[in-house]
């Protein structure tokens, strides 16, 4: 993701990027899944994916979460600031933390959609137009069982050659996450004509509704709602 004020150069080059660079690829359920505490309501996953807009505004619109957050997570608190994440050296990737109802959605479900609709798995340090170790395609689990999980689904996912080559996703520790800046919050939801946007993120909204319909929400979860 290129900063948000952009030159209007910029702007046409994302209007001809390829589209089918991040095209959604379905893919099977996991065969090994959490299992929920009995009463339990709430749940923690953090996912990175590529630029932060577009994954947020996925999982805003997937029933079930309860709040998506774009943010930093794998570096330090002194670095966890958009201009110097952008540099591709603070160990950051650009995240979502989801806060979801286990007994609505699955941790493994929502794994389902980030590897079939919110970004390429494929792509190892870029998503797109965006290049860099910040861009990186990481699941952050947040305790041993979700980590289990996470790399059942992909060692799945590579036995079966699911995308043709191998997955460039890594499980990665979690340290801390850091909220991002307010004005990357929401940024699909309240940007929906940013060329951007339009070209990059967009289309994955469209296919969480035609590959996922049972887990689609019209309304999103918004972050800015939480303040109003």
């Amino acid at each position: 993701m290129l900063p948000v004020l952009a030159a209007a150069v910029i702007a046409a080059f994302w209007f001809t990027a390829p589209v089918d660079a991040e095209s959604a690829r379905p893919v099977s359920a996991p065969a090994t899944d959490e299992a929920s505490a009995p009463g339990a309501t709430t749940e923690t996953a953090v996912l990175a994916g590529g630029c932060f807009w577009g994954v947020q505004g996925v999982f805003q619109h997937v029933q079930g979460v309860t709040s998506a957050v774009s943010g930093y997570a794998g570096g330090n608190a002194d670095t966890a600031k958009y201009a110097t994440v952008s540099s591709g050296s603070t160990g950051h990737a650009e995240s979502v933390r989801i806060v979801f109802d286990p007994q609505k959605i699955s941790y493994g479900r929502l794994l389902q959609i980030y590897f079939s609709v919110a970004h390429d798995t494929t792509e190892l340090n870029r998503q797109g137009p965006d290049t860099g170790p910040q861009y990186r395609s990481t699941i952050f689990p947040a305790n041993a069982e979700q980590a289990r999980v996470a790399r059942s689904y992909i060692d799945q996912l590579n036995r079966a050659n699911t995308f043709g080559k191998a997955l460039a996703t890594t499980v990665e520790p979690l340290k801390t996450f850091y909220p991002a800046e307010a004005y990357h919050q929401d940024f699909l939801t309240l940007n929906p004509r940013h060329p951007y946007i339009v070209v990059n993120d967009m289309p994955k909204i469209d296919s969480l509704k035609r590959l996922f319909p049972a887990s689609y929400q019209a309304t999103p979860v918004l972050v800015g709602a939480a303040t109003r």
